[in-house]
């Protein structure tokens, strides 16, 4: 992995890219596949908004200037929204961009970057079970593993218990090394 991991604004090229590489089982893998969908809306909403907003946004994940995949937030709820609101984070990766520690940068870069430009406490992820990379990543980004939510994403024609992840904003200092 090279060490120039950074996070920056989608572009129309990313679009494109996403679109080859995120739009069928094989660029998505076994864990984010649901389905084939629409391009149309991801681009209405790049027109719209730049994937930046205050309900949440899309970041480009390149190595070395070179776009390698994607990390999202959205709002996530445990109560009455106006009190109870965190960050849910994502991330897709090109395939070729698996198992060499990029995944663990861009989540530790997307969680600085939140706590930098938000009022969030609260950051979480989950993932599959089975998902075992990406639950070290996670770890290794310095999110804490807090529980199995059973039942809880359909995905391949059933249901799939998820392992839920969090980050405090005064846990951010332990996020396993360099931040920034």
């Amino acid at each position: 992995m090279s060490d120039e991991i950074t996070l920056r604004p989608v572009t129309t090229d990313d679009l494109d890219l996403f679109e080859r590489e995120f739009s069928g089982p094989q660029g998505s893998g076994p864990y984010q596949w649901f389905g084939f969908g629409s391009p149309v809306a991801l681009r209405r909403q790049f027109a719209e908004t730049g994937l930046l907003g205050p309900d949440g946004g899309m970041l480009c994940v390149a190595e070395a200037g070179r776009t390698v995949g994607r990390v999202e937030w959205f709002p996530g709820a445990w109560g009455r929204p106006a009190t109870s609101t965190c960050w849910t984070l994502g991330i897709g990766l090109v395939p070729t961009a698996h198992g060499r520690g990029i995944g663990t940068r861009a989540q530790r870069l997307l969680a600085e970057y939140l706590f930098d430009h938000t009022r969030a406490e609260r950051l979480q992820a989950w993932t599959d079970c089975a998902n075992l990379a990406e639950q070290r990543a996670l770890e290794k980004a310095g999110f804490v593993r807090e529980g199995v939510l059973r039942s809880a994403q359909w995905r391949s024609g059933r249901w799939h218990d998820q392992v839920i992840f969090s980050m405090l904003r005064s846990e951010r200092s332990g996020a396993g090394g360099e931040a920034g």
